[in-house]
């Protein structure tokens, strides 16, 4: 997992989380993130890894949008 900073938005990379670590991995960096929204996470090309990512956040009723396949751009918390 990697956090990093462009251009102002606070980025999440998954690449190197294994699915079982994903939800925790997300849960942890949005809330602790909350106050620099939007946010982005980085899937990358696995539809797996997209589909724990949206399921995950649609639980916890936070608001996201996917702008670009394997990107997922957090709203609203």
């Amino acid at each position: 997992m990697k956090i990093f900073v462009e251009r102002g938005i606070t980025h999440l990379d998954l690449h190197g989380i294994k699915h079982r670590d994903v939800s925790t991995e997300i849960l942890d960096f949005t809330y602790q993130n909350q106050t620099s929204l939007p946010l982005i996470i980085i899937c990358g090309n696995s539809n797996k890894m997209i589909e724990i990512a949206s399921l995950v956040l649609t639980k916890e009723g936070i608001e996201f949008s996917l702008p670009r396949f394997g990107i997922i751009r957090i709203e609203r918390v």
